[in-house]
């Protein structure tokens, strides 16, 4: 079945190619062109991704992300004119998976789509096994769920395949080069703060959750660890 992806973007001949785009590459597509539509839909229907611009009339790209993230998990990608760091980590910081500023390649729009399809999609065929149970800590990589004494802990794909790396390594040193080859699907890049900004949500939703601060540490020059 193809990949149901919406796509929030006031831009009519943006709109429009990208949705065309991806509809020449299988995937089927619900086009919306302000935040309000881009909020309803992304509420009302189970997309395996929500391409998002930021500046929207109605309702901007970051109250539909923020109304979002209170309920569900939907990946997300930004597309934006605002290529500025400070606005690439507001978006990853409110819980977007990835951020692809404009003007940007068609190409490279395309395998970032599919990548973070690929996180989500195909993540449990690449283990053994399926369960983690560590110190009140459960994963089951079937759903993306994680607990902690047996309460939810909601996250993003990005977010629990961070989590479940460091929990299957716990007490290893893992490189930011190693997560972000195994969980970005690309390349590390010292000027790309994804991966810091993906980490420093996990690390609030887990002690939010109840567990220390220091599950999650950082061990400079060498990269993070999960402590059992």
């Amino acid at each position: 079945m193809p990949a149901p992806i919406l796509v929030v973007e006031d831009d009519p001949q943006l709109n429009q190619q990208v949705c065309a785009l991806l509809e020449n590459k299988g995937f089927e597509v619900t086009c919306v062109h302000d935040g309000e539509q881009g909020l309803t839909h992304a509420l009302a229907y189970d997309y395996e991704l929500i391409i998002l611009d930021i500046r929207l009339p109605l309702l901007e790209g970051y109250d539909v992300l923020s109304q979002l993230r209170k309920c569900k998990q939907t990946p997300v990608l930004i597309l934006s004119a605002c290529g500025a760091e400070q606005d690439r980590i507001k978006g990853l910081s409110m819980g977007a998976d990835d951020y692809l500023p404009k003007p940007f390649n068609i190409e490279e729009l395309i395998l970032r789509v599919e990548a973070i399809l690929r996180r989500s999609q195909h993540f449990e065929q690449n283990t053994t096994h399926f369960f983690i149970e560590k110190n009140g800590l459960s994963l089951n990589k079937h759903q993306f769920e994680a607990t902690f004494n047996n309460a939810s802990i909601e996250m993003t794909a990005i977010q629990f395949k961070l989590l479940w790396h460091l929990v299957e390594n716990a007490g290893q040193a893992l490189s930011k080069p190693y997560l972000s080859q195994q969980v970005l699907e690309r390349q590390f890049s010292r000027y790309d703060r994804s991966l810091d900004m993906h980490l420093s949500r996990l690390r609030k939703k887990l002690i939010a959750a109840g567990m220390g601060a220091e599950s999650i540490t950082t061990l400079h020059g060498r990269g993070y660890t999960f402590n059992a």
